[in-house]
This record gives structure tokens, C-alpha cells and sequence, in this order.
């Protein structure tokens, strides 16, 4: 993806509040300040205005992009070198696997109390091309659907970094190998000696923090370890709102492994579909 942002334009877009950077605990900071030892901040554009259209449905969404400061940074100061040596033909060092996260707010932050929010993990083979071995498309059009039409509205983090629970989307397209020779989806993880799941949560936290503050919220997810891992980064009175959508014959057994590693599934979920 192509991070880079001429100087002038990034002065623009600071001085017109539309690039903003926040702590971990979600609290603008200086945007132009540099790099401090240990910290974690995060970089954050927006709103802009995004009428989506899923499949007939529409809604008016303001969207936000976010990235980890450093890593922008590191690219853009690369960026600011080659624009110094005249070296545009080598922008294409610009093409970075750095993780650009995005925040789709739906209704008035300001008027919420306990908002509806999804952490969506990237899937670009079930969000993008409809893929059945994945409920994650549905999940995405339903998290969308349930907060455009709650009466307090509320956010949808889509995490560009967890394609695969945070393993890539290489390695994942392996992992479907081991699972049509008969592993599951945890079983195949472990023969690539990855980890079931090694997805980090702590920028989804700063971005709620930073949208809704430290109040109780409702959180759309079957993982119970996705609300400990949100409550672990500071974030409590969370409540667990059962989100099942897309259970189908392709899917079934790779759900099934799911309920079994811990999500909170019932047999009839899985007959779903």
C-alpha cells in the first residue's frame, strides 16, 4: 500500500484537525511531535465521508484510517529522502505490509452511552471475494446492519493486521491446504508452528478509548477472549452480544473447531443455514 503524504499536505490536514495522533490510552497528543523511547501511539485520518452500499444496503458511515505511529513514520521519513534525492522512480520501496487499520463510526459519539462496536479481523477472502469456508463476510454485514440500525449506533474497527488471527494471508492460503487434507483450522496453525492465535487487540482498545472513553460498551463477538484481551488493555463493562451470521455446509466444521478452541456456539448455530 502507498503510505506517503507530502509534507505540506500532512501540515494541512494537522492544521484542519483531520490528522491527529493518541496515546495507548487514546489521548490526542502532538501529531508533529517525534518519536518518544517506549511509547505507543497511534496515527489517526479522518472523518471522511463514506457512503457504503453491501449487497442493496446503505448506510452513511464517517470513516477514520489508522496506523501505528512509528511505522509511518519510519516510512515517511524514507519517503522525504528519495523526494530530497530526486529518486521518485523508487517510490515503490513505498509498498510496505504496515498495517492500516480502519474505524467506520455510525451515529453521534457524543450522544452515546453503551454504543454497539465490532473488532472485525480482516478476511480478504470471505469480507472481499465472498469465500464460504469463513463466516467472516457475513459477519461483517451483519455487524454493520445491527449497528446502523441500534438506536445509539456505535463502531466497526476493521483490523487490517489479523488476516488468518494474525498470521497473514500467506501463511492462511497454507493453512487451507493442511485443512482440505483433513486438519482444522487451529490443527493446521500449529503444523506451520504458528500460534492459534496471535492477533494483538491493544490498537483496537486505543481507538475505542479514544472514540468512547473508559464507559461500558456492547461488544458483538462469540470470542470470550477477545473481551479478556479488550478487558486486560483497560477496557471494562464490556457486554458480550452474540453475533452469528453465514453458517453454512462449507463452513460448518471449521465453526465447529471454532466452539471447540472456546467461542460461544451452540449446536443450534451450527445448524444455521
Amino acid at each position: 500500500m502507498f503510505t506517503y503524504l507530502d509534507p505540506s499536505i500532512r501540515e494541512r490536514l494537522i492544521g484542519e484537525g483531520k490528522l491527529i495522533r493518541i496515546d495507548a490510552e487514546g489521548n490526542a497528543t502532538d501529531p508533529r511531535a517525534g518519536p518518544v523511547p517506549g511509547g505507543r501511539f497511534l496515527s489517526i485520518l479522518g472523518p471522511i465521508p463514506l457512503p457504503l452500499d453491501r449487497g442493496g444496503r446503505k448506510y452513511r458511515v464517517q470513516w477514520y484510517v489508522s496506523v501505528r505511529h512509528t511505522e509511518l513514520g519510519a516510512v515517511q521519513a524514507l519517503a522525504d529522502q528519495l523526494v530530497a534525492q530526486h529518486g521518485q522512480q523508487s517510490f515503490a520501496m513505498m509498498a510496505s505490509s504496515m498495517a492500516v487499520n480502519s474505524v467506520l463510526v455510525i451515529g453521534d459519539p457524543q450522544s452515546w452511552d453503551r454504543p454497539l462496536i465490532r473488532v472485525h479481523s480482516s478476511c480478504l477472502t470471505g469480507d472481499v471475494f465472498g469465500s464460504e469456508r469463513c463466516e467472516c463476510g457475513p459477519q461483517l454485514d451483519a455487524a454493520l446492519e445491527r449497528i446502523a440500525s441500534d438506536t445509539e449506533g456505535g463502531l466497526l474497527i476493521y483490523m487490517a493486521g489479523h488476516e488468518g488471527r494474525g498470521i497473514g494471508l500467506w501463511a492462511k492460503a497454507a493453512t487451507y491446504l493442511l485443512q482440505d487434507a483433513g486438519e482444522n483450522t487451529y490443527q493446521a496453525n500449529r503444523s506451520l508452528g504458528l500460534p492459534d492465535d496471535s492477533r494483538d487487540f491493544s490498537d483496537a482498545a486505543s481507538l475505542i478509548k479514544h472514540f468512547h472513553g473508559k464507559r461500558p460498551f456492547r461488544l458483538l463477538t462469540n470470542n470470550p477472549k477477545k473481551v479478556g484481551d479488550l478487558n486486560a488493555l483497560g477496557l471494562t463493562g464490556i457486554e458480550r452480544v452474540r453475533h452469528v451470521a453465514g453458517i453454512r455446509a462449507a463452513n460448518r466444521e471449521y465453526v465447529s473447531a471454532k466452539r471447540d478452541w472456546g467461542h460461544q456456539l451452540d449446536e443450534e448455530d451450527l445448524a444455521e443455514g
